[in-house]
């Protein structure tokens, strides 16, 4: 819920208000159809002064501008928010909110409420929620417009690599099988003499569709999670909605505080939809009214964001930006931090509806941004983790130490999809460009791509990538991104939240002249050899660099 800096004592000023007829005191009561409601939140609308309705249903403010009007609003779960439409001056008593319950169950034959005002609907959420004038709008449709999650269901990665093809539509060969007596069949590798487009689901099982759209498809899923092939989706097909995350009620949770292994996005997720003339919308405010909307903590919780960002497959744990959240310190619920506070940061704008549509000035502290930067974001990864380098000369050698640590992240570094890794890139070379040898320390291994420096083929240089490393149980490739296949993690050296790493390294330098050493910490998106196969166009993003020259 949203800090209550002010909550004042209902009953207490109710006396004092009889005793003295203050004209600073706003006074009354909280009711629905059965009478008095204890323990409401009442609001100041758009403001932080809140109070708490006492046994008797009642409220009190106290130490208001007596010629402020105020609209005020009330909130308890269960109900729709009431109020926001009276305005009152202080000095008024006997006001009356009532509260009117929303439903408790869940319509399965609810029909999505679409985002975009072409739906020609009265709740589509562009007619409010959107300046499409304004380039720099920071309003909700126009900002989700730009994020990931309105993409899920036209991701060329995703779709490419569940179809097995290129950006072309070019697809390989269907899995090879193999056959053993004790196992039956089983797949063999690909075979790279003839034309490949890189791995996918449906070259794999080409008879079912997985479990891919329950995160990526979730309205479309929400009735057929291992049934909708998301290839077939229309075009234009919205992805993670606005009615979708405003329609979760709860997530549901083991007591490790994971959702079930293999169960994802909408397996996880419990919702409200409406099945009448009525709408219910949930939300991280409690005085969005009038209208049909509630309160929802969860929508303030890390808990949220679970069911998509933790799953396991073939027991081996692939996503899990939530559960490295949880076992780290920012999980603390008083000196922690929540997905939201870093994923959807607030003080970007003072409304988050149009004014003319009746939207209100709020304070932007209490606004959630919906860009939710994620791994494409250069600030956001720029940000993400400090690279600290030590050199030292003794003896003919050059002595190098670089330490990696994640003192921004709240989850490993990288996290979630495994074909993301960081590379960290050490070139050492004279005056005249000639590479110093390496006589200690780690080289990149050859899938960080064998070939020129000039082209990001990284590949026994000196360095290290940081990573989830997986292999396919049966065909052994390593490493994998095909998680939809049995699989194992061979290794896992990605960097926890307030954890370091650092690697030395030992270089002979030159009888005379200077030497230069150049460190670069480098995000990339996926193995550069798929992307090849793939045709994905993602460059890298430098995430720290630092030059040193030393004679």
């Amino acid at each position: 819920m949203r800090k209550n800096r002010f909550v004042l004592p209902s009953l207490f000023l109710l006396l004092i208000s009889a005793c003295l007829n203050q004209p600073d005191i706003l006074t009354g009561s909280v009711r629905d159809k059965n009478g008095p409601v204890e323990g409401a939140v009442v609001r100041i609308q758009a403001s932080e002064i809140s109070t708490i309705t006492d046994k008797d249903g009642n409220f009190a403010f106290s130490g208001l501008s007596p010629k402020k009007p105020s609209k005020l609003t009330a909130w308890s779960s269960g109900y729709y928010i009431a109020g926001g439409e009276e305005t009152y001056l202080p000095g008024e008593t006997e006001i009356v909110l009532e509260l009117k319950e929303h439903i408790d169950t869940d319509y399965q034959g609810y029909e999505w409420l679409s985002a975009f005002s072409t739906e020609g609907k009265q709740n589509n959420c562009q007619n409010c929620h959107s300046r499409e004038d304004d380039p720099l709008s920071h309003l909700p449709f126009d900002e989700w417009m730009l994020d990931a999650h309105s993409q899920s269901t036209r991701n060329v990665r995703f779709l490419t690599m569940y179809q097995g093809t290129d950006i072309h539509g070019n697809q390989s060969p269907p899995t090879r099988k193999g056959y053993n007596n004790d196992y039956g069949s089983f797949p063999l590798p690909p075979d790279l003499s003839q034309p490949y487009f890189g791995p996918g689901y449906k070259i794999d099982f080409p008879d079912t569709a997985g479990n891919c759209s329950a995160c990526h498809a979730p309205m479309q899923a929400i009735s057929a999670p291992y049934g909708t092939d998301p290839s077939s989706l229309a075009e234009g097909t919205e992805g993670i909605s606005c009615d979708f995350c405003h329609k979760i009620w709860a997530v549901n949770l083991n007591p490790d505080g994971l959702p079930s292994p293999n169960m994802p996005g909408v397996l996880s997720y419990q919702f409200r939809r409406p099945g009448g003339e009525h709408q219910l919308f949930m939300g991280p405010l409690d005085d969005v009214a009038p209208g049909e909307d509630t309160f929802s903590p969860l929508q303030n919780q890390s808990e949220f964001c679970a069911p998509c960002h933790t799953a396991v497959f073939w027991d081996t744990p692939i996503y899990n930006s939530f559960g490295e959240w949880l076992e780290s310190p920012y999980s603390d619920p008083v000196s922690g931090k929540t997905c939201q506070d870093c994923h959807m940061p607030t003080g970007l704008t003072d409304h988050f509806a149009l004014i003319a549509e009746g939207g209100l000035d709020r304070g932007p502290e209490t606004i959630f941004s919906h860009l939710m930067p994620g791994a494409s974001n250069e600030e956001l990864l720029r940000n993400s983790v400090s690279m600290l380098v030590e050199t030292r000369e003794e003896r003919g050698e050059a002595n190098l130490k670089v330490t990696i640590t994640n003192d921004q992240t709240g989850h490993h570094v990288p996290t979630d999809n495994p074909l993301r890794h960081m590379i960290l890139v050490i070139t050492a070379e004279s005056e005249e460009g000639v590479p110093l040898e390496l006589i200690k320390g780690a080289v990149i291994p050859d899938w960080g791509g064998i070939g020129d420096l000039e082209d990001g083929r990284y590949g026994g240089q000196p360095g290290m990538i940081y990573a989830k490393v997986l292999q396919e149980y049966w065909t052994e490739i390593t490493p994998s991104g095909s998680y939809w296949n049995p699989t194992r993690i061979v290794s896992d050296n990605r960097i926890a939240a307030f954890d370091s790493d650092t690697t030395e390294y030992m270089f002979i330098v030159p009888d005379e002249g200077k030497y230069k050493i150049n460190v670069k910490l480098i995000f990339r998106r996926a193995f550069i050899d798929l992307m090849e196969q793939k045709g994905w166009d993602m460059p890298d993003i430098m995430m720290a660099e630092e030059n040193i020259i030393l004679e």
